[in-house]
C-alpha cells in the first residue's frame, strides 16, 4: 500500500497539517485529565469554589480547542485521502486504457471494474483512517504513558501487565484475519462476473428460461462471499470483547491498588482519577490500533490488486524512434504472418501473405474459427504478430506509433457498440470535430439516415445503455457511420453487415463503393453476396490462405470457396 501513497504528493501540506491539529487535539485530551486532579485535589477538597471556577473554565477553552483540531484534521484528511482516491482511480483508469487485449484477457472486465471501484474505495477509507488514527493514537498512547508514570510510577506496574496482553490479543485476532481478507477480494470479483453476466446476457437467458439456474449460479457465488464474510467478521467480532474485558479487569486493578496507596497517603483521589482516565487513554489507543490492524489487511489485499493493475506493462507499444510511412496512400501488405493467442498450442493464423492497396476492396471469407477476425485484428496492433510483418505504406505497424496507426483506420467491428448519448455524438465518436453535415452525409451513406430522421429528435435522439432502443441493422449501419465521418485511409468491416437484409446490404455496398473510392477497404463477411464484387477475395481455411483472387477465378481454383458458395447460392444464382 506504501507503493499507492506516492500519489499523495500534491496533498503533502494537507497531510503535514492534518498531523500538525492532531498533535494539539492530542495535547488537549492529555491536559484535561490533568486540569480535572487539579479541580478535585486543589478545589473540591479544599472547597476552594473559585479555584473550581477558574480552571473548570481552562477546561472548556481546551476541551474547545481539542474539537476545533478535530474537526479540521477530519476534513483534511478527508479532503486528501478523497484526493488521493481520485488519483489512483484516474491513472488505473488511464492506464487500463492502454492495455492490449491480452492484459484484457488475463486479468478480466469483471476483475478490472472491481480494482476500479472497490478496491480503491477500501484504500480510501483506509487512508482517512490511517491519517487519523495512525496519528493520534501513538501519540495518545506514548503520551498517556508519560502523564501516568507522572501522577505515580507505582502504578503503572498494572499496565506493564495489561497492554502485552492486549498486544497480544490484537496479533493473534489479527493473524488470523488477514488471509480472509485477501479472499473476500478475489470472491467479490466472482460474483461481479457472475452479475454482469446475468445483465448483458438477459434476453438469452430469458429466451432458454434459464433464470433458474442463473439464480443457482448467483446464489452459489454470494453465499461462497457471505460465508467467508460471516468467518472473516466472527474472527474480527471477537477482538472488541476481548478489548473490553481487559479494559475492564485493568480499571478494577488500577481502583483497587490506588485504593490502597491512597489509604497510605501515596496517592490522591484526583491523581487516581487522572491515572485512571489515562491509563483508559493507553488503552483506547490501542484499540484504535487494533481496528486499524482489522482495516489495513483488507486495504492492503486491494493496494496489491491495484499495484498489479498499475505495473502490467502492455505487451505492445510505441517504438522509442517511430518510423515515417510512405508517401503510398493507404497499402496494406502482410509477409508471412503467424500469429498465436496466449497460451495456444497452436497458430489461429500463420504465413499469411498479400498486399491490398488504394481503391481496392478486399474481401477475407471463411468457415468459422478459419481466422478472419484474428486476421483483421493485427491491422490496428490490437495483438501484435508472433512472426512475420504487417505494413502500412510500407512501414512496419511496430514501427508506429499506435495513435498514429489508428488514425488511419475507419474501424467497425463484429458487435457493434453503442455509447449512451445522443445518434449525433455516437456518430461523432469517428472524429471529435465533425460538423452537422459530414455527420448527415455519414448517415446517409451508412444507410441510416431513413431511420434516424423518423425517430424523434432525429439526430439528437438519445441512445439507451447499450444500444438496446436500436436494432441489431440500426447499430450496425451507426457503427458504419462512425467510421465513415473519420475518412480514413483505411476502412476495416469486421462482419459487419451481418444484421442488415439483401436490399440494404445491396445499397450499402454501392454506396461504400463511390464513398471510399480512394481507400483501401477489408470486409471480413459471411455472405457470398457481400464478397462477389470485391477486387480479391481472401479464403481462409484453419488460419492459413486457401485461395486468392476474385470470385471467378476462385470459383475455378479453390474448392473450400465453392463449398461456402454453394452452401449458400442456388445454382441458378451461381450461374
Amino acid at each position: 500500500m506504501l507503493k499507492l501513497f506516492r500519489y499523495m504528493r500534491p496533498y503533502r501540506t494537507a497531510v503535514l497539517l492534518v498531523l500538525l491539529f492532531t498533535f494539539f487535539q492530542c495535547l488537549s485530551d492529555l491536559y484535561l485529565p490533568t486540569l480535572m486532579a487539579d479541580i478535585v485535589d486543589k478545589g473540591i477538597t479544599l472547597g476552594n469554589v473559585p479555584y473550581i471556577w477558574r480552571v473548570g473554565g481552562v477546561m472548556l477553552l481546551v476541551a474547545s480547542g481539542g474539537m476545533v483540531c478535530a474537526i479540521v484534521a477530519s476534513y483534511l484528511a478527508s479532503k486528501a485521502a478523497s484526493g488521493f482516491g481520485r488519483i489512483v482511480r484516474g491513472r488505473v483508469f488511464s492506464h487500463v486504457e492502454n492495455f492490449t487485449l491480452q492484459e484484457f484477457d488475463k486479468i478480466g472486465t469483471a476483475s478490472l471494474i472491481t480494482r476500479t471501484t472497490n478496491d480503491i474505495t477500501q484504500v480510501q477509507q483506509v487512508t482517512i483512517m490511517i491519517l487519523r488514527m495512525m496519528a493520534i493514537a501513538p501519540m495518545m498512547c506514548i503520551g498517556g504513558i508519560v502523564m501516568a508514570i507522572s501522577r505515580d510510577p507505582g502504578l503503572t506496574t498494572v499496565l506493564l501487565a495489561v497492554l502485552p496482553i492486549l498486544a497480544l490479543a490484537i496479533f493473534l485476532i489479527a493473524k488470523q484475519g488477514i488471509p480472509l481478507f485477501k479472499a473476500i477480494q478475489v470472491k467479490i470479483d466472482t460474483l461481479s462476473r457472475v452479475v454482469r453476466e446475468n445483465l448483458t446476457g438477459i434476453r438469452v437467458i430469458r429466451s432458454f428460461n434459464r433464470a433458474a439456474h442463473e439464480t443457482v449460479r448467483f446464489n452459489d457465488a454470494n453465499e461462497d462471499l457471505t460465508a467467508t464474510s460471516i468467518k472473516v467478521n466472527k474472527i474480527m467480532g471477537a477482538m472488541m470483547p476481548v478489548m473490553m474485558l481487559v479494559m475492564n479487569f485493568a480499571t478494577i486493578a488500577i481502583v483497587w491498588f490506588g485504593a490502597h496507596r491512597i489509604d497510605d497517603a501515596h496517592m490522591k483521589v484526583g491523581d487516581l482519577m487522572a491515572f485512571l482516565q489515562y491509563a483508559m487513554m493507553i488503552m483506547f489507543s490501542l484499540i484504535m490500533l487494533s481496528v486499524m490492524f482489522v482495516m489495513i489487511p483488507r486495504a492492503q489485499a486491494s493496494a496489491v490488486r491495484i499495484n498489479e493493475v498499475l505495473h502490467m506493462q502492455p505487451d505492445i507499444h510505441d517504438p522509442k524512434e517511430p518510423g515515417k510511412p510512405g508517401l503510398q496512400k493507404a497499402a496494406v501488405e502482410f509477409q508471412d504472418v503467424t500469429f498465436f493467442y496466449p497460451g495456444a498450442e497452436e497458430p489461429a493464423v500463420s504465413n499469411l501473405s498479400f498486399r491490398t492497396g488504394p481503391g481496392e476492396v478486399t474481401a477475407i471469407i471463411g468457415g468459422t474459427g478459419s481466422g478472419k477476425s484474428t486476421l483483421i485484428s493485427l491491422i490496428p496492433r490490437f495483438y501484435d504478430v508472433t512472426s512475420g510483418r504487417i505494413l502500412v505504406n510500407g512501414t512496419d505497424i511496430r514501427e508506429m506509433r499506435q495513435e498514429e496507426l489508428r488514425q488511419r483506420i475507419g474501424f467497425v467491428p463484429q458487435k457493434a457498440l453503442l455509447f449512451t448519448g445522443s445518434i449525433a455524438d455516437n456518430i461523432r465518436y469517428g472524429k471529435e470535430d465533425a460538423t452537422d453535415e459530414e455527420i448527415r452525409h455519414a448517415a446517409k451513406v451508412a444507410q441510416a439516415a431513413d431511420f434516424i430522421e423518423a425517430m424523434e429528435g432525429a439526430y439528437d435522439a438519445e441512445i439507451s445503455q447499450g444500444g438496446s432502443n436500436v436494432s441489431g441493422g440500426q447499430k450496425q449501419r451507426l457503427s458504419i457511420a462512425r467510421a465513415l465521418v473519420r475518412r480514413p485511409e483505411i476502412y476495416i468491416f469486421d462482419d459487419s453487415f451481418s444484421a442488415l437484409d439483401f436490399k440494404t446490404d445491396a445499397r450499402l455496398r454501392a454506396a461504400l463503393r463511390e464513398e471510399t473510392g480512394e481507400a483501401t477497404v477489408l470486409i471480413v463477411a459471411q455472405r457470398v453476396s457481400t464478397v462477389m464484387d470485391a477486387d480479391r477475395i481472401i479464403v481462409l481455411d484453419e488460419g492459413r490462405i486457401a485461395g486468392m483472387g476474385t470470385h471467378e477465378e476462385l470459383m475455378n481454383t479453390s474448392e473450400v470457396y465453392r463449398e461456402i458458395v454453394t452452401s449458400q447460392l442456388s445454382e441458378e444464382e451461381i450461374a
